[in-house]
């Protein structure tokens, strides 16, 4: 689930440029095809991130189906599988090359961050359970995308946590995971305010 890159999440991207220019449109089986099958983490990283930019999130829709496609992944790290799977329905998703090249581009900026700032560290928080742990907070936080239909940046602000985990794995960053996990919390913070508030 870890990437030998120094740079993990640009060499993701560069990966995706690639395969756009193969592939018009792109479905997410390519895009599987590309990472591999056991790149449980790049894939929860590349939905954390289109979650995290404006425009992709702000789709009706799509925040839930992206939180669908993170509880598959990140339930079948908690199970321990050695292959990933995704249903035929959601693997023949496409986008146009042009608006995958695009997604790329809007995602490159934090991308870049977060390879910058991320190191082995604290790495008793993601070893062992702690990998499942963290696939639980994913999933928990996936869990609550019908709800960010409906309130403003909550879904860019949940997207930055699952972008936060899924790095925390690739690049056994505890200290990321901590990040991440205060993340959710902000986002449960922003749901429940604005439900009570309104």
């Amino acid at each position: 689930m870890s990437s030998t890159s120094t740079h993990p999440t640009e060499k993701i991207l560069d990966e995706l440029d690639d395969a756009a220019d193969h592939h018009d449109p792109l479905t997410l089986g390519n895009v599987m095809d590309v990472l591999g099958q056991q790149s449980f983490a790049p894939i929860l990283l590349l939905i954390g991130l289109v979650m995290l930019v404006p425009g992709p999130a702000d789709i009706p829709g799509v925040p839930v189906i992206l939180g669908l496609l993170v509880i598959i992944v990140a339930g079948q790290i908690v199970l321990h599988r050695e292959h990933l799977w995704i249903p035929d329905w959601i693997e023949r998703r496409k986008v146009t090359a042009e608006r995958a090249r695009k997604m790329v581009s809007w995602i490159r900026t934090p991308a870049h961050w977060m390879d910058r700032v991320t190191k082995p560290r604290y790495q008793w928080l993601i070893n062992h359970a702690g990998a499942s742990l963290v696939a639980i907070a994913c999933i928990l936080v996936a869990m609550t995308t019908p709800m960010l239909e409906f309130i403003p940046f909550s879904a860019n602000l949940a997207g930055a946590a699952i972008a936060a985990f899924a790095l925390a794995l690739m690049a056994r960053d505890g200290l990321v995971a901590a990040v991440a996990i205060v993340l959710s919390f902000a986002t449960a913070g922003l749901i429940v305010y604005q439900l009570v508030g309104n």
